[in-house]
């Protein structure tokens, strides 16, 4: 059992006595994209609530979170059926080592890779595998940062009737970001000062290269590709005759020349070709 004090200026604060899963008491997934966001009143509701001044949000009537509760065993055994890897450890509490205030509660993990996973339900209206990854890095980070992962699945069925798969990456300049500010956060929780925002653009960490796009609909590829055809084969044999132009160049010359060519050896032994115009030959005059 842990036992938090809370004061406040409009009346004094009884002492709350929080069961050890209570949300109150650490820091979770859900409340990084809160406290790495853009919204301050959002901010200091959270920090009412983890002062035990408020209660928590009903979400009870929240349809896309219900839908998200709803789907979250679907999701999953969608995921595992798809991937062959078997997702353990659900809904799983776990407490960082060393930061006690630190916690999370894990939709699973991916058994033959430790990473963590991240069941997700989007509406399809504008969805995008960046906008979604972007919007859920913070608590993937964090979720990654208290088990000590090095990479995390986000599992997403969309309102459209499709699922998405997507590696996010642990990223040690952004985890110490995040941690940074969480521990901000906390300390304001602890003191009854209101939180500001951290107001840092965190990096964006890199995502796994898995998407198969159709560019036809691009004039600007569809101009490059007719240059890249149309110069695939001249490119090759200029390659080919480059080659065998340095196998004839002597290994004591420094430049060469003939024919419209000229080639130089720099001192570190690399060559060069140039073209050069060729000088007119006028034959004696009889």
């Amino acid at each position: 059992m842990t036992t938090i004090a809370t004061d406040g200026a409009a009346a004094p604060r009884s002492i709350v006595t929080l069961n050890r899963h209570d949300r109150r008491a650490f820091i979770g997934g859900s409340d990084a994209r809160i406290i790495m966001g853009h919204d301050q009143d959002a901010l200091l509701r959270l920090w009412r609530e983890k002062r035990g001044e408020i209660a928590p949000p009903d979400l009870s009537r929240n349809l896309v979170v219900q839908l998200g509760l709803a789907t979250e065993a679907l999701n999953r055994g969608w995921y595992q059926a798809a991937t062959g890897h078997a997702v353990t450890d659900i809904q799983k509490r776990v407490r960082h080592s060393v930061h006690g205030w630190m916690a999370a509660t894990l939709d699973g993990l991916v058994a033959p890779t430790g990473a963590v996973f991240e069941a997700k339900f989007m509406l399809p209206w504008g969805f995008t595998e960046e906008a979604a990854a972007d919007k859920h890095m913070a608590q993937l980070q964090h979720n990654m940062w208290v088990v000590a992962a090095r990479a995390a699945v986000l599992s997403i069925i969309t309102g459209g009737g499709k699922w998405v798969e997507i590696t996010v990456h642990a990223d040690p300049l952004y985890q110490h970001l995040l941690l940074t500010a969480e521990k901000k956060f906390w300390r304001c929780v602890q003191s009854g000062e209101p939180p500001l925002l951290f107001g840092i653009e965190t990096p964006r960490p890199r995502l796994a290269a898995v998407k198969v796009v159709d560019m036809s609909a691009s004039n600007v590829w569809a101009e490059c590709a007719a240059i890249y055809l149309r110069s695939r084969d001249a490119h090759a044999e200029h390659e080919v005759a480059k080659a065998e132009l340095k196998k004839l160049l002597p290994e004591d010359a420094k430049e060469a020349f003939g024919h419209g060519v000229r080639a130089k050896r720099s001192k570190a032994g690399a060559v060069s070709f140039d073209p050069v115009e060729m000088e007119a030959v006028h034959a004696p005059g009889q």
